[in-house]
């Protein structure tokens, strides 16, 4: 790599690589979420039925 190709790395890192690793780490953090957020609402629905009974 010779130096003149550093700006060129530098802008495809920039445009490319780093909004996707943001991305990648946004749905990680969100499916953890995501899925604790499911097992509440199971939970809610589980007591509402059994209020009903």
């Amino acid at each position: 790599m010779s130096p003149a190709e550093i700006p060129l790395w530098v802008s495809l890192l920039g445009n490319f690589v780093f909004p996707i690793a943001i991305t990648i780490y946004l749905f990680l953090r969100f499916e953890k979420k995501l899925e604790k957020l499911g097992d509440v609402i199971i939970q809610l629905a589980e007591v509402i039925n059994a209020s009903k009974k």
